[in-house]
């Protein structure tokens, strides 16, 4: 699915629940809720945070959490107006002239 789609599909989702009804305050909030549970999975998943010292690690499945995110994402994007495939195609355009491969690659991590 390209970017342009999965907007407009999203963009139907909403709404048919009037769902674009929404403050973009609360959908921005929701989206920091999906993107902490996804943060919490990379703490597990590196060793900050380890089961059974104070913490109990979910067992939700991460993958939902990108597509939850993303989709929130998409409704944030919908409620300004942005055509993601053109800002996105902008952006990587400016970040690959601002940062080329031959002076990152091999010098990271």
């Amino acid at each position: 699915m390209q970017i342009n789609e999965a907007q407009k599909r999203m963009n139907d989702f909403c709404n048919a629940r009037d769902w674009d009804k929404f403050r973009a305050s609360l959908v921005y909030l929701h989206l920091m809720e999906e993107l902490t549970e996804i943060g919490e999975e990379i703490l597990y998943e590196e060793g900050y945070k380890k089961e059974g010292i104070g913490h109990e690690r979910s067992n939700r499945d991460v993958s939902r959490e990108f597509a939850q995110s993303f989709a929130l994402f998409l409704q944030l994007s919908i409620h300004y107006g942005i055509d993601l495939d053109k800002a996105f195609g902008k952006e990587l355009e400016i970040m690959e002239e601002r940062f080329p491969a031959n002076s990152w690659k091999g010098n990271v991590g």
